[in-house]
């Protein structure tokens, strides 16, 4: 052994091999999600090859020592312009004013246990060839354009205090409830989307608060661009199909088997209820089916830890979504980073508990939520008890990726 290392070339093989295997194993690590053991290997090898240099240079070898400071010089400063670029996409997010919101003393108290609730919802333009400002460019004096856009999305998400997984709950866009303004004024009955389509995100804010007893503590709202442009920047998702059926409305039939969706396809997917036995509680089983399969894809083929990746699918949404102002760069850095640990199997799906369908004079078909079960539900959320909740009512969870019609 000893005459095979004192051979010539014998040294610069060996240290080419294991620069390599690191390289690999360092960018398995970071594809495969283990984020916190990349961060140590980046780190550890920097030191190395400080100490590398170090010593190189104390045997008199100044051109090595020059040439190994240098590379720790160029990958400290890659990482450092990365992270400065991530940071910066971030900030570049739309924040929407939302000291706009009054009446704290009317609102739920936050939670003690230090989970957190966030209200995502789609903004979807019903005249579609009508080239409108974003959600967030109609808010920025504060007034809100009734009738500009509409929300057939809207769901809580509760991340749980241990932040080991996520939750979400999806309000039916046709539920009948009480409607209030931003202000916490109330408006009458109608169905849930009113509160989208006349007070905007923030009126919506309110009346699921209202409905719900829970306190959200940030809001977040994409538009159907930006949702297009997220499933073209992840390379889009496979869906199931259980049985062929036709969407009258959209002019799709989606046959029996596995689909490949991204862009007006996937909107397509998403937006169906025509056709489906259960309508709009179909149209948010695929809706989070479709989330499902995303999430699945960006946190399992490395979406997250390739900087590429990441890096086109912050680029492709930044322009279309749009936060409240409360959510600082900051906030939103440190929650991805207490997630990072995170996979698809953590993140669960559910509906609010409906009692009936009716028709409402003057509003038309209409979901009659279960008041009761959904009383259960809420207080899992803020208890901070959702999973010992799913395990008592699994019927409310959302079916494997087969079942979803």
């Amino acid at each position: 052994m000893r005459e095979l290392w004192s051979r010539p070339w014998a040294k610069p093989v060996a240290v080419t091999l294991a620069a390599v295997l690191y390289v690999v194993l360092l960018g398995w690590l970071n594809l495969h999600g283990h984020i916190d053991a990349a961060v140590w290997m980046l780190l550890i090898g920097i030191l190395g090859l400080i100490g590398l240099a170090v010593w190189q240079f104390r045997r008199h070898h100044r051109r090595l020592a020059a040439g190994l400071t240098a590379l720790a010089l160029v990958i400290i400063g890659l990482t450092t312009w990365y992270a400065l670029n991530l940071n910066g996409k971030i900030n570049a997010i739309p924040r929407i004013d939302s000291s706009v919101i009054t009446g704290d003393e009317n609102r739920p108290p936050k939670a003690a246990n230090k989970s957190i609730n966030i209200l995502l919802m789609g903004a979807d333009n019903p005249q579609r060839l009508v080239k409108k400002p974003t959600v967030a460019q109609l808010l920025e004096d504060g007034a809100w354009d009734p009738g500009a856009y509409r929300s057939d999305t809207m769901m809580v998400v509760h991340i749980p205090a241990n932040r080991k997984t996520a939750y979400v709950v999806s309000v039916p866009r046709d539920s009948y409830v009480p409607i209030y303004d931003e202000k916490g004024d109330e408006h009458g009955r109608n169905k849930i989307n009113t509160a989208f389509a006349e007070y905007g995100p923030f009126g919506t804010w309110r009346t699921i608060e209202n409905l719900s007893g829970v306190h959200i503590d940030h809001m977040a709202v994409i538009d159907y661009a930006g949702f297009n442009q997220l499933t073209e920047a992840i390379g889009g998702v496979d869906v199931y199909v259980p049985q062929t059926v036709f969407d009258s409305a959209q002019d799709q039939e989606w046959t029996e088997g596995w689909h490949h969706v991204q862009g007006e396809l996937a909107l397509k997917y998403v937006r169906m209820r025509h056709g489906l036995l259960e309508g709009d509680f179909d149209r948010i089983d695929r809706q989070q089916n479709f989330l499902r399969a995303v999430l699945q894809k960006t946190l399992s083929d490395g979406t997250i830890g390739n900087p590429v990746k990441l890096n086109n699918v912050l680029g492709a949404i930044t322009g279309h979504l749009a936060v409240d102002s409360d959510w600082s760069t900051k906030d939103l850095r440190n929650l991805a980073l207490s997630l990072r640990g995170i996979n698809s199997k953590n993140v669960r799906f559910m509906t609010l508990p409906l009692l009936r369908y009716q028709v409402i004079p003057g509003v038309g078909d209409s979901n009659i939520i279960d008041s009761q079960a959904a009383k259960i539900l809420w207080k899992a959320v803020l208890d901070d008890k959702v999973g010992p909740y799913l395990k008592n009512h699994p019927q409310d969870e959302l079916p494997d990726p087969k079942d979803v019609s």
